[in-house]
């Protein structure tokens, strides 16, 4: 590896370091001048003085300035994900006024619809069709049905779930919600993405596709093989495999209108979310197979039964995801749930199996990103994924079911930050860009039929004619590649992009280290000359720092309108599926929750600067991380038969 790519991968921690240091020198320079005393002598004085004022002013001025700035930043997060919040549950509250008008009006001609709720009601795209920025969020009229006008048949959707130790009644529960929508049979293709260092996992999947075989239009499973060199346990190395072998099953006429769509073992996904999906990709025909689908992310099954610092914890990372998918925004890494088109896998080489690619969501975003030079469409699906807390299993077991919880979230923690390993990856691929930026074409075959096993599928250019990009291919070796245009970099969303990696990866530790920095330069210079000009921007700093935290109050009662809505939407589409029994549903209410707006001090550090820091330390010795599976809630029901016993 070279110097750079090591460097890279621990770019957080050197960043760390790096700050820690330049604190230190300039409040231990304060303390030294403060100790001496700042004496000064005429000019015409043939002595020297004791101290001169402006030694080491620059370092000082740098310390302030980057302290200013990482407050700025800790007051524009909380601002964007309170935008976020307050325009996504507008447009939901909209858009359950609108079903319930149309439920009225059409009565049971609306049961026969292949989607619950139309996606014309939330859909959230440009407003130019053929334009490709992204997540161009806008009103559309309700009385307009653009899925009515679209063949409910004309688009796949491979669904993949991958899961490694997930318990039985938790695979289930997500299958069995997926049944229940209307579109299921036809259009959606589910796989199971086993690993096989799990104990049993090929009987456990070969249950499950017997059970739900006749509810969708194929389910199939795959098995992670364990003794590939490289490749670690965990939900995408899993996701990587099952793409490479879905893959097979799809012609190149089929590609253009498969869609590839990843959730977790827990995700309850709305039928509205592949309806917007499908109205989407068949909408925008210009963007359609670079453009990546995400959603929102909710916790309403299980908050009620966690303890409260989980369940804030929980609420501010579905902030995070939130705060890139407001209108106008043209980064939108997704959380989680996402969708991509597989002609854009195809293009990317799939997913990656590697340390650095454990935030699996995260690490594709950015490959596509990259793929197509910053040139990637991000839309959002007006359809919030619901989701359950982390648990330990500590529910009404008092205090040590308390410190079982936290564990367990902070162990979930810890594999969220791990992610920092993605800035080191987007570092690598922004020189890679800058080094191919004249490059105006791009060669790609089917996943399957790669040329070889690197990461990128890419087929050289010189080894394919580009002279007629849209000629039918012809027989032979080459006849399943495709040519693309490639356009130019887009240095404009990689700075953003960039921003945003800071705010994920940096900014924890960064605050939390200028925070006790800033304050132990206020108290040694408390009462002492400002020779540097800079206490002014100190008093900023205390301005913006507690704007920041009233903005997280303000996140957090917006989000009780947003949570109302959200758990609103889903309880009514679980009954008409005949799924409520048992089910769980977490509400919300202001005056029941006040302890939430408390915990906010406590879960700042312990579930974002302190994992951060552990994450980033460590990457000095390893990148390598042990996937553990966080247990989640399930539906209330008989007890499973445990597979072991059958075996």
């Amino acid at each position: 590896m070279s110097i750079f790519g090591w460097c890279s991968q621990r770019a957080g921690g050197l960043a760390m370091m790096t700050t820690v240091a330049l604190s230190y020198w300039v409040i231990s320079s304060e303390l030294e001048a403060q100790r001496h005393g700042y004496k000064y002598q005429s000019n015409d004085s043939l002595s020297a003085p004791n101290y001169d004022p402006q030694n080491g002013a620059i370092w000082v001025n740098i310390f302030s300035y980057y302290c200013l700035l990482i407050h700025f930043l800790v007051f524009c997060f909380p601002l964007r994900s309170c935008y976020a919040v307050f325009t996504i549950g507008r447009q939901l509250r909209k858009s359950a006024r609108a079903r319930t008008l149309k439920d009225i009006k059409f009565g049971h001609r609306r049961r026969s619809s292949s989607t619950s709720l139309s996606s014309s009601e939330t859909l959230t795209s440009s407003r130019d069709l053929g334009s490709s920025s992204s997540s161009e969020v806008e009103d559309v009229d309700t009385d307009c049905y653009i899925d009515a006008d679209i063949a409910p048949d004309r688009v796949i959707h491979a669904i993949v779930i991958p899961n490694y130790k997930e318990e039985n009644d938790t695979l289930r529960e997500t299958l069995e919600v997926l049944a229940s929508h209307p579109q299921a049979r036809n259009t959606y293709d589910v796989y199971l993405a086993m690993e096989q260092r799990e104990h049993n996992a090929e009987t456990k999947a070969s249950r499950f596709v017997n059970e739900f075989s006749k509810k969708f239009r194929s389910i199939n499973y795959t098995l992670h093989p364990s003794d590939i060199p490289g490749e670690l346990a965990g939900k995408g190395s899993n996701m990587a495999w099952a793409a490479r072998k879905l893959s097979e099953r799809y012609s190149l006429g089929q590609r253009k209108d498969v869609i590839v769509t990843g959730i977790d073992a827990d995700s309850h996904l709305s039928t509205n979310y592949f309806g917007l999906v499908t109205t989407m990709h068949m909408t925008y025909t210009e963007t359609a197979t670079t453009t990546l689908y995400s959603a929102p992310i909710i916790f309403d099954r299980n908050a009620h039964n966690v303890p409260a610092i989980v369940r804030v914890a929980d609420v501010l990372w579905s902030a995070a995801g939130m705060s890139g998918l407001y209108k106008g925004s043209t980064v939108a890494p997704p959380t989680s749930v996402y969708s991509v088109p597989l002609e854009l896998v195809d293009r990317v080489g799939g997913w990656d199996c590697d340390a650095e690619a454990i935030g699996e969501d995260l690490h594709m975003y950015l490959k596509c990103f990259f793929a197509l030079n910053g040139n990637l469409t991000v839309r959002t699906v007006m359809s919030p994924v619901s989701q359950t807390n982390v648990t330990g299993g500590g529910h009404g077991k008092g205090i040590p079911g308390l410190i079982a919880d936290v564990q367990a979230r902070y162990k979930q923690a810890l594999r969220h930050m791990w992610g920092a390993l993605d800035t080191g990856y987007a570092l690598r691929k922004v020189v890679e860009v800058w080094r191919e930026r004249k490059h105006t074409s791009r060669a790609f075959r089917p996943l399957h039929t790669a040329l070889n096993d690197a990461s990128d599928g890419y087929v050289p250019e010189s080894q394919v004619s580009t002279a007629d990009p849209e000629a039918a291919p012809e027989s032979g070796i080459f006849s399943d590649v495709t040519t693309d245009t490639l356009k130019g970099v887009n240095y404009e969303r990689m700075i953003v992009l960039f921003h945003r990696l800071f705010e994920a990866h940096f900014l924890p530790v960064q605050m939390t280290i200028l925070v006790v920095a800033s304050t132990l330069y206020a108290w040694v210079t408390d009462g002492a000359p400002d020779v540097h000009g800079v206490n002014w921007m100190f008093s900023i700093c205390n301005i913006l720092r507690t704007v920041g935290f009233m903005e997280v109050a303000l996140y957090l009662f917006l989000y009780e309108s947003f949570h109302k809505v959200c758990l609103e939407i889903r309880e009514k589409e679980m009954s008409d599926a005949g799924l409520t029994k048992g089910m769980h549903f977490s509400r919300r209410e202001a005056k029941t929750n006040f302890i939430d707006y408390i915990m906010v001090p406590l879960v700042a550090p312990i579930f974002g600067s302190i994992p951060c820091a552990q994450a980033q330390i460590y990457h000095f010795w390893t990148v390598d991380l042990v996937y553990t599976v966080s247990k989640k809630a399930t539906r209330r029901r008989a007890k499973s038969v445990n597979l072991d016993s059958l075996v």
